[in-house]
């Protein structure tokens, strides 16, 4: 009879490494060094990552260093080069002080795409970055712009991918009326691409302006698959410390368009949501000046609502894009202010605000954009590089 329980031990194992598929860990992108390295030989390169860009224990910039290639600038996105930069912080040029290299930011500033100065630097770009899957989350939009740039000056890219943790396709399309520093692509919320692959798409479907198309090398990981359950090895940004602030992050950003704290300037960011005029809440926390958020929304003020740390990581990917949370806080506010306009930006359509404030649930809501989601899937199919 087959054992139907699993060792403690076990559990706690597989908790702790990335996902292993026929027995093999998952190797990144960088870590595929035969793949890249003729690439760049004898040539300027330049490299846009940032504390995520891991080859093991070691950062990518530092090992092309050690393996004898000539850097010349670092591109850092949202965040800054080393993820420590708070969420929408203006970030200013600087030089890394560990290898002396020139970094310009991308993010937070008038240069998000390289002037004809900077593209002079170098002969051939990396992007190496984790990515989290979602429309929202800017990294991608750096990628972009980088990619029309190297199209416009006639340079390679080299894209080093990176599994996506959150593999599922969900959520509406973005109305391009409302594209923006949180939206840049007519793509779901949660588009299910690894960045080689929405590389690949945006190359494909024309996307950059005037229909440029970037000349682009994508290194594959290895031994990963779409059903492939990726821990990330490194927090993508400041507050994203866990993997289950990942899971939840595609429906609890929603707050960010709201009045109500998701939990910036507490230990658990994006894995509870409140508000001081919150009703019948057990569950109450305070935002404090934190260095990943020191002017959190509501600082100081107590908040009344819910912790959702104790949901399994299966229950939160099985709900996928998951409007309940949103609907259940505007709900508890009892006709108190709850919606900004960022919360268009963010959603993509006019119509989920509404269908909301009409008394619509969670599932109602979602039956809305289902059938864009199968166009989505059919439209990104030529692109996708993983089984």
């Amino acid at each position: 009879m087959q054992n139907k329980y699993i060792h403690p031990i076990l559990v706690f194992m597989l908790l702790l490494l990335p996902a292993i598929v026929c027995g093999q860990a998952i190797q990144v992108g960088a870590e595929n060094k035969g793949e890249y390295f003729p690439l760049i030989k004898g040539k300027r390169v330049a490299v846009m990552s940032n504390h995520t860009g891991m080859v093991g224990d070691e950062h990518l910039v530092d090992m092309l260093r050690r393996e004898g290639f000539h850097l010349t600038a670092i591109f850092s996105p949202e965040h800054g080069f080393r993820g420590d930069a708070e969420a929408g912080e203006h970030i200013s040029d600087s030089v890394d002080k560990k290898t002396g290299i020139a970094v310009y930011s991308l993010y937070g500033s008038k240069n998000a795409k390289p002037d004809k100065q900077k593209m002079l630097l170098f002969d051939v770009l990396i992007v190496d970055i984790q990515d989290v899957g979602l429309r929202f989350y800017t990294y991608y939009i750096t990628m972009m712009q980088l990619m029309d740039a190297c199209a416009e000056h006639h340079k390679p890219m080299i894209l080093l991918d990176r599994p996506n943790p959150n593999g599922y396709v969900d959520g509406p399309l973005l109305d391009m009326k409302h594209k923006s520093g949180v939206g840049w692509l007519p793509i779901p919320v949660v588009h299910g691409m690894t960045l080689g692959e929405l590389a690949l798409m945006i190359n494909g479907e024309k996307w950059l302006p005037e229909g440029r198309v970037c000349a682009l090398t994508v290194v594959k990981c290895q031994n990963y698959t779409r059903s492939s359950l990726y821990r990330l090895p490194v927090p993508p940004s400041p507050n994203l410390p866990n993997m289950k602030s990942i899971y939840l992050y595609p429906s609890i950003c929603l707050f960010e368009g709201t009045q109500v704290s998701l939990g910036r300037g507490t230990p658990f960011p994006f894995q509870v949501y409140g508000h001081p005029a919150m009703r019948d809440c057990t569950f109450s926390f305070t935002p404090q000046s934190l260095p990943a958020a020191t002017n959190p929304p509501l600082l100081g003020k107590l908040c009344h609502g819910v912790d959702l740390r104790s949901l399994s990581d299966k229950e939160i990917i099985n709900n996928g894009f998951d409007l309940s949370c949103i609907i259940d806080a505007y709900q508890r506010m009892n006709g108190k202010p709850f919606f900004t306009s960022f919360f268009e930006k963010l959603v993509g359509v006019d119509y989920v605000r509404t269908m909301i404030v009409e008394g619509k649930t969670a599932e109602e809501i979602k039956t809305v954009w289902q059938s864009d989601v199968e166009k989505f899937k059919e439209q990104r199919r030529p692109y996708l590089l993983y089984e």
